[in-house]
């Protein structure tokens, strides 16, 4: 009774912070955030998507370092697919209990009886911490960022995605290796990770403590900027578009309402901390995913002749300067954008939640962590890719014939222009009667998800930068869901590129860290895959 008692005083609480804001400064709020966040993020855009040979720097370091990683751990994203699978399964637990063993197992020094104990230092399962994780990284990319994508580029931007997520996969497995190898463990058992961590004590070890300390810092920064932002206040603002088109609402307090509820939601979710976050993605992600796949499924084998069509204009289309454009520019930087980075891979911010997981290993949540990619952009991005071309096998719009005038990828179908969710709305409208009711409801969970995902993100950086006190917990939570209420009421969009630039920023400093202690990872490799009986 006390705990419920506390709980609804938080609440309440929550409930105050955000009513009185929100109501008072509803009307124009959207054109007083443009204004006054339009020089900040020109600026910031500026440098962070700054390009070379026409492809911003970012993207060409991804895609450097990811190729690296790959050759580097011997094709790690497919020999050990299989490996990772299974120990989300469950089938090598058992060698967090060993009891009897080879001291070259020996893990900080421990060996044999002693690790039994140490085994559960985490607060989280590694299906827990991929839930979490992959809710963080499934979001209205799958479904607004691949639209983008193809009607930029073509079906041949499908081959570059599938490519990318094969490469992000090694990446992936680096990132949240160092994410679990550096964390810290709290007197209480609250576990604090992340690339702030790694990057400080990482970086320390080599002799090079003023550059992890700047870099931990600059990482905290941008994360919090991308908690904010693109995994919080461009969400809400994206479930609230949709939920207003289903329900006929026009006006701006509605979304107002909309946010609130949202954020009361998401309040509840996350005032519980990790374990709580984790218990309800566990149970979410599985859910939306399999709805979403069970639609895609449904289209394509109610359009079985076409589907050996698509994959030629797939492979075939891969490699013309269109496609490859859009394949490349079009996914990973104008629909990941819009996705808060999709598949997350080499921005780090994954690893805050991996770090969270029960085990002595290191390497196997690495091996967990690289399953992430898989989901979100061979599988489920690619599904939408497929929904897509099949419905364009009619000719309903030109590919790479953008209409818009801010390069969004708009196509125009019988005199009407579609671009993003819109399009594959339209695609799904084609194929499922009311998919409109379903799509409002996957666009709202993956919304939710990664909002709740980004919440510890955020603070986890946070409280490195401000300490690990209740009120710094309790402010951090509050701002957040504020945002969610500003992202639902206004269309802010020199915020959304701010919070974008942040997310991609997140890189920069994460990419120090990789290239540094990437040793380290090969070693713990090593160490986990001759205790699991693999070395």
């Amino acid at each position: 009774m006390t705990y419920f008692n506390n709980f609804r005083n938080k609440l309440t609480f929550v409930f105050i912070a955000l009513l009185l804001p929100i109501f008072s400064f509803a009307q124009g709020l959207d054109e007083k955030i443009d204004q006054a966040f339009k020089p900040i993020s020109d600026f910031f855009s500026y440098y962070v998507f700054y390009t070379v040979g026409g492809t911003p720097l970012v993207l060409i370091l991804l895609v450097v370092s990811a190729l690296f990683f790959t050759i580097y751990f011997g094709f790690v994203n497919i020999r050990q697919f299989k490996t990772a699978i299974n120990i989300v399964r469950g089938h090598y637990d058992d060698v967090d209990h060993v009891t009897v063993g080879d001291p070259d197992l020996a893990i900080d020094g421990d060996i044999v009886d002693t690790i039994r104990d140490e085994s559960h230092e985490g607060e989280v399962s590694h299906f827990q911490a991929l839930a979490t994780a992959v809710s963080g990284t499934v979001g209205n990319g799958n479904i607004a960022g691949v639209a983008l994508a193809i009607a930029l580029g073509g079906p041949g931007a499908t081959f570059w995605m599938i490519i990318c997520g094969l490469l992000g996969m090694s990446l992936k497995f680096v990132e949240c290796t160092l994410g679990v190898q550096y964390r810290d463990i709290g007197p209480d058992g609250t576990v604090y990770g992340g690339p702030m961590y790694y990057l400080s004590k990482g970086l320390k070890e080599r002799g090079f403590e003023n550059l992890g300390k700047v870099t931990a810092v600059l990482f905290a920064i941008f994360c919090i900027g991308g908690s904010f932002g693109g995994g919080n206040a461009a969400q809400s603002n994206q479930a609230t578009i949709v939920l207003k088109d289903l329900l006929g609402l026009t006006s701006t307090a509605s979304g107002s309402i909309i946010g609130l509820i949202l954020a009361v939601l998401v309040g509840i979710i996350i005032i519980g901390g990790i374990k709580r976050i984790a218990s309800v993605t566990e149970k979410v992600v599985p859910f939306m995913a399999i709805m979403y796949l069970l639609a895609c499924i449904y289209i394509i084998l109610s359009n079985f002749s076409y589907v050996d069509d698509a994959f030629g204009q797939i492979f075939t289309q891969a490699f013309t300067p269109q496609a490859g454009i859009g394949g490349l520019i079009g996914v990973l930087l104008i629909g990941f954008k819009r996705a808060a980075f999709s598949n997350e891979a080499g921005a780090g911010s994954a690893s805050i939640a991996h770090s969270a997981v029960k085990t002595k290993y290191s390497a196997s949540e690495g091996l967990v962590a690289l399953l992430e990619p898989f989901i979100d952009t061979v599988v489920i991005c690619t599904m939408t890719a497929l929904v897509i071309i099949i419905f364009n096998s009619s000719g309903a719009f030109q590919y790479g014939a953008d209409v818009s005038s801010d390069g969004s990828g708009a196509v125009m179908i019988d005199g009407v222009a579609y671009a993003g969710a819109g399009l594959t709305s339209k695609a799904f409208a084609t194929f499922i009667p009311f998919s409109g009711i379903f799509l409002t409801v996957a666009v709202v969970l993956f919304a939710v998800s990664t909002m709740i995902s980004w919440s510890y993100y955020g603070l986890q950086s946070w409280k490195y930068l401000f300490g690990r006190g209740k009120t710094a917990d309790i402010v951090y939570k509050l701002l957040f869901l504020l945002f969610i209420v500003i992202g639902a009421a206004a269309n802010m969009g020199s915020i959304w590129a701010f919070s974008d630039a942040m997310i991609f920023a997140m890189v920069f400093p994460n990419m120090i860290g990789l290239f540094f202690l990437f040793p380290v990872v090969k070693q713990e490799l090593s160490r986990y895959l001759k205790a699991i009986g693999k070395g």
